[in-house]
Formats: C-alpha cells, structure tokens, sequence
C-alpha cells in the first residue's frame, strides 16, 4: 500500500520544483512591486559599477510576494553566488560558522524566516555584518582564547514575514529595508501568462482574468492555481484553460470569486456565528477552528484585512459589514452595536 507521506512528498517535490522553474532570473522578468524593484536594481548597478558587495537587504511581508525570487535577481545581477538556508536551520553558532566560512566575494547570503534565529546565532552575525569577521572561541576556562576568521564581503539578504519578532540590533544592520504589498490583478495576469507560457500551458486571456482574481493578491497562490487548472483542463477540457474551464475548476477547489478559500470561511463565519461578529481574541478563535495563531495571524489575516473582511482591534478580530453581506448573514443581531451598523 502506498504511504500517504512519501505522495504529498513527491507532490512538494514537485510543486517546488516547478516554482524554481518559473522564478524569475531578471528584474526585467519580474511583475510587480515597481518601486522596489527599481530601488534594488539602481543598487545593484551602483554597487556593480564600484565593484562592491551590495548592502545588506531585508525584505519582509506575507508569504508568497516574490522574497526568494528577488534574493535570486540580486545575486543573479551581481554575478555572484547565492547560499539559501532558513532561521530555523541555522540552530548553533557552527552551523553558522560553517556557512559564513564558505562564501565567496560579493556572495549572497538569503536566510529565510530570518526572525526565527537564535539568540546565540543571532548575536554572531553581528560582527559578520558590520565588520566582516567571525569570532571563534578556542579552549576553555582561563586559557581561552579568540581567533578572529576574516569574511569576504558578502551580502545578506533576510526575509521575515514577522518583523516585529527582529531585534533592534540586527534591524539595524540592514542598510536596506522594503516590505511587499500584495499584488494587483492585472499584475497577478501577466504573471499568469507568463508562467503558462513557461510551462506550455494553454490559457485564454478570460481564464487568466479568472485566476487573477481568485489568487489572493498573492503569484505563489496564482502558479498553484494554474497548475491545479492544469489539470481539470487536461482532464476535463481540451487541454486549454478557458474562463468558463477556470470557473468550474476553482468552485470545485472551493476558492470562491473573491478568492476566499476554506480557511478564510470558516474564520470569518466563526467570528460572526459563533461570536455575534467579535470581537473575539486570537486564541480563543485559535481553539474554535483548530489552527496555529501564527497561521491565522500571518498567514490568513493579512488579505482578509486588505479586503476588508476583517479587522483587529484591542478586543480582537471582528467580522466587518463587507463580511456580513459577502456571507449573505442579516446585520442585525447580538453584535450589531459593535460592528457600528
């Protein structure tokens, strides 16, 4: 009998694979964030043209904007190698030790979930920052001693969904900081169009419109979505992704026209059911749909918030008049007085 693990394996696996083919490599190839990509690539040019390391970059943002494609576009302008690793993995001063060690000139260091490193950890980068050296400790009690590794100057580029969560210290050690937005639509249907002609996919303007939408402002959503209607087209169609195609495939996934998923529907009418619209507190909603704070706090929230399904308030998540109607709930109620109606 097949394991269930080794198939949503493979089919990780596979989804990551695809998403390093379709990354961009260029700033000319990537869509959207107009400004930052524009203040990166006068960087890049700048530091290229003085044949220095670029300064050291902190991207943040919810999950799925393009983080990791534009580490990738950095090194990739700079011709410099890139090294990816993750807060989490980076676990003892060694670990850190070990890659710092192995960078080249004007290399780039891209370290995601930067905000989940060590405090240990944390306070070595430091002088590997600011001074390009890593300090290590050899022998014990009064006959220790440090001996000071020189680094080549190389670049670091954090990625945080949580920055609050970043020290002050390592904040500021960033020469350049930038936050990503979600995406615009049309944004969303070029990228679409883009990666459909990368992965030879056949798509109807109208279809791609129709993804777009439903996409969470989000292009790692948007790939996903065409991947799945990948599919039902093959299976279903003829093999091209048409409006009316998209439609019935993404109401089977159950994303909805505002691209309300699952997740999002059982949050939102939890707090207007359950809890006469809010507000009501992370955990306690936590523990009502059974999902990590975090997730819902970061992953979740931060569309529903855009678009004006949520808000936060001192007291908690409250459901919002646009909540109300896109549920077709009655806005009268225990919770009326509270949501201002």
């Amino acid at each position: 009998m097949t394991d269930r693990r080794s198939i949503d394996g493979r089919a990780a696996a596979e989804d990551h694979r695809l998403d390093a083919a379709l990354r961009p490599k260029r700033f000319e190839d990537y869509i959207g964030q107009p400004r930052l990509k524009e203040n990166l690539r006068i960087m890049t040019e700048a530091a290229k043209a003085r044949g220095e390391a670029i300064d050291h970059v902190l991207l943040s943002g919810p999950p799925g904007l393009g983080k990791t494609s534009l580490a990738h576009i950095i090194a990739a302008e700079m011709g410099a190698g890139i090294h990816v690793t993750s807060g989490p993995a980076i676990e003892k001063k060694g670990d850190l030790a070990g890659i710092l060690t192995n960078l080249q000139a004007h290399d780039v260091l891209f370290i995601d979930e930067i905000h989940r490193l060590t405090p240990a950890v944390e306070e070595n980068l430091y002088p590997a920052m600011e001074d390009f050296r890593f300090d290590i400790v050899i022998g014990d009690g009064p006959g220790a001693r440090t001996m000071t590794l020189p680094l080549p100057r190389f670049t670091l580029i954090g990625a945080t969904t949580r920055t609050g969560l970043l020290s002050s210290p390592l904040r500021d050690r960033f020469g350049f900081m930038a936050r990503l937005d979600f995406y615009e639509p049309s944004e969303l249907l070029e990228i679409v169009e883009r990666s459909a002609g990368l992965l030879g996919v056949s798509i109807e303007r109208s279809g791609g419109e129709e993804i777009a939408r439903r996409a969470r402002g989000t292009p790692r959503v948007a790939n996903r979505l065409l991947r799945r209607l990948r599919d039902f087209a093959e299976v279903l169609g003829d093999g091209r992704i048409s409006a009316s195609l998209a439609e019935t495939a993404l109401d089977r996934l159950e994303i909805d026209k505002q691209g309300l998923d699952d997740m999002d529907r059982r949050l939102i009418l939890t707090i207007i059911d359950r809890f006469s619209g809010g507000p009501v507190g992370l955990e306690t909603l936590s523990a009502a749909i059974g999902e990590d704070p975090s997730t819902i706090e970061y992953v979740v929230e931060p569309y529903l918030i855009k678009e004006g399904y949520l808000e936060r308030t001192p007291r908690g998540r409250r459901g919002t008049v646009r909540a109300y109607q896109h549920f077709d709930r009655p806005l009268s109620g225990p919770g009326q007085g509270q949501l201002g109606f």
